[in-house]
């Protein structure tokens, strides 16, 4: 697999208005003629399926149609162009599921924590959503019904409407900073054919003489573990996250009484 690090995309560079009626499916559909032989939902299951494998490099009009097994100009005909297609992938894989324990069994924590934990692993699935600026999304329905399950569960932190949308925003950037941190660790090591244990293994004697030196007695004297693998940096910043937001409940639901 891939991850197209070579290349940025921009959701929403598409013509808006055609993507919101492919999301939304409020366009007009003929009401004769054959029945086609592609679908739209298998052209955008195809294109993920390219994204997931080679990358947004490797994604194209071509390509998908290759994937499929037909030739570029009838992918036209249910979808103008990359930048619409692409939207539409992005819509595709926020896609949740109907079951309520999937963002926890508990009240908001956990749900954020559920939240914290499954973004994590969409990104681990699909590695090229990190190289796409979401900064400005076409909201489709899978991402406006994730955004409503998990307002549901978070809505009785007693917290003002900003503020919840503010909480899932933080969960977010917080998971996408740590999915790109995973992400560019495997790409190094795809790249340099040092595995992270043989790269830091070469620079011990430097470091071992640095530490030596009296320079760094802090460095120094830190346990042997500091810096392992087994420690869950993710999970521990995750729940300070939410330690700070428990603070937050907390102090407001006091001010309330």
């Amino acid at each position: 697999m891939t991850s197209g690090a070579g290349s940025t995309e921009t959701s929403g560079s598409g013509d808006i208005a055609r993507t919101l009626e492919l999301l939304w499916d409020t366009g007009r559909r003929p009401s004769r003629g054959p029945k086609p032989t592609l679908t739209l939902d298998r052209i955008v299951e195809a294109a993920v399926q390219v994204a997931d494998t080679e990358g947004l490099d490797g994604l194209s009009m071509r390509r998908v149609a290759a994937e499929l097994g037909t030739g570029t100009m009838s992918l036209y005909r249910y979808v103008p162009g990359k930048g619409e297609l692409l939207d539409l992938m992005l819509d595709r894989v926020q896609r949740r599921s109907d079951n309520p324990s999937d963002l926890g069994d508990g009240g908001w924590r956990a749900a954020l924590e559920a939240l914290g934990r499954t973004t994590l692993a969409l990104y681990r699935r699909h590695p090229w959503l990190l190289h796409v600026n979401q900064s400005r999304p076409v909201l489709g329905p899978s991402a406006v019904d994730g955004m409503e399950k998990i307002l549901t569960r978070i809505r009785p932190m007693g917290l003002t409407d900003p503020e919840l949308v503010s909480a899932v925003i933080m969960i977010d950037g917080y998971v996408v900073g740590a999915a790109r941190t995973q992400l560019y660790e495997r790409e190094a090591e795809r790249r340099t054919g040092l595995t992270d244990a043989e790269f830091w293994q070469a620079q011990v004697p430097v470091l071992e003489k640095a530490m030596a030196s009296g320079r760094y007695p802090v460095m120094a004297s830190l346990s042997e573990d500091s810096f392992g693998s087994d420690f869950d940096h993710f999970e521990f910043g995750l729940q300070r996250i939410l330690d700070g937001l428990e603070v937050l409940v907390e102090r407001r639901g006091q001010s309330a009484t």
